[in-house]
């Protein structure tokens, strides 16, 4: 069979498995059987899979290919069997089908292509676990101090990383910041009007938040955005509440670290705010990037993308991109098409072409 009806026959194999995120153990064994059934060498490090190009030189720098193999847990809203892919040759349904099955079999064909090759740069191939969670055991820990990449695996120059984005490039995302505010008062009788209402303090807080606007602006991302989602106080009609808590969700660009915004919000506010996790950063192509002259020497649409991926764990020059499309993810009777997965093939042979090129300027 050609690359693009091996990867259809894959993708239809995957998504007869269940892959929540943490339980990807039987997804990554088929994954493993398919590399094993085309004569390409992997490791299955902590249940993810890393297979390099069998010319790969240590001397050469690398390029990785990383996509996710878990997924969303089933929603409500399925009118089909979310782990059956359908009899239509043109479609393939099913959870996990666009994000990120199709990223998946799309690389792991490239990579079949460029397997033999003598390449100015190596390729190492990086399928993780637990995206869709930023769990401790996938991007997080390959790329951390404590992971195998840059001492048993080679750490990648470069890296594309797979999200369906119709195989446009994503030179930016922005990040995700969530706070916890929680403003204290004092409780009294609403008759008497006594003690501190700790729903007015955080009503100042949340006034003040609205109207704050961050001074550096991304010429990528435009500015920092900030949305109050959530409020509670209050146990009775007649009590003062002494406790109002709210929920702050930012959207960070790369001019500001997610410690900087925390440290500028505080400021402003009566209130105590907490950061439910800082890691969550925001992400942008590096400027003069061989990747990014490859996008637009491709004729590719380059955009900021507003949700977050691995690249957030990427601590070198990226760039995202994927067939499907970014909204089909997350919903009930998932798909993508079988025209998309050739798109995503040849879009990343044909990228990884002119990648090179670029890399010797």
């Amino acid at each position: 069979m050609s690359l693009h009806e091996d990867s259809i026959a894959l993708l239809r194999q995957m998504v007869r498995i269940p892959a929540l995120s943490g339980k990807e153990e039987a997804v990554a064994a088929c994954v493993g059987a398919a590399l094993d059934a085309w004569g390409i060498p992997y490791g299955n490090v902590g249940g993810n899979i890393l297979a390099l190009n069998r010319r790969f030189d240590p001397g050469k720098p690398t390029l990785a290919l990383d996509a996710h193999l878990d997924t969303v847990p089933v929603n409500n809203g399925y009118t089909r069997d979310p782990f059956d892919s359908g009899n239509d040759p043109d479609i393939i349904y099913g959870l996990g089908s666009n994000d990120d099955g199709g990223s998946v079999v799309s690389m792991i064909a490239a990579f079949r292509h460029f397997f033999e090759r003598e390449m100015p740069v190596n390729l190492l191939l990086s399928l993780v676990r637990e995206e869709e969670v930023a769990g401790p055991h996938g991007a997080r820990w390959l790329y951390s101090a404590e992971g195998p990449l840059g001492r048993d695996w080679p750490m990648p120059k470069w890296v594309i990383v797979g999200e369906p984005t119709g195989m446009n490039a994503a030179t930016s995302e922005r990040g995700l910041l969530v706070l916890d505010g929680e403003a204290q008062g004092v409780s009294g009788h609403a008759a008497r009007g006594e003690g501190v209402n700790a729903l007015y303090i955080a009503l100042d807080d949340i006034a003040a938040l609205r109207a704050h606007r961050f001074g550096r602006i991304s010429p990528r991302m435009g500015e920092v955005h900030l949305n109050v989602t959530q409020i509670s106080a209050g146990t009775a009609h007649n009590v003062i509440p002494d406790r109002c808590r709210f929920v702050v969700d930012i959207r960070p660009t790369e001019q500001y670290t997610n410690e900087e915004i925390l440290e500028e919000l505080q400021a402003l506010c009566r209130s105590t705010l907490t950061a439910r996790n800082l890691a969550n950063r925001s992400s942008a192509t590096a400027a003069g990037s061989p990747l990014q002259r490859t996008a637009e020497a491709l004729g590719l649409e380059c955009y900021s993308s507003p949700t977050t991926s691995d690249w957030m764990r990427i601590p070198v020059d990226a760039v995202k991109m994927g067939p499907g499309e970014s909204a089909r993810s997350h919903k009930a009777d998932e798909f993508i098409l079988a025209r998309e997965i050739a798109q995503g093939i040849d879009g990343y042979i044909a990228f990884i072409e002119k990648f090179y090129g670029n890399t010797l300027e």
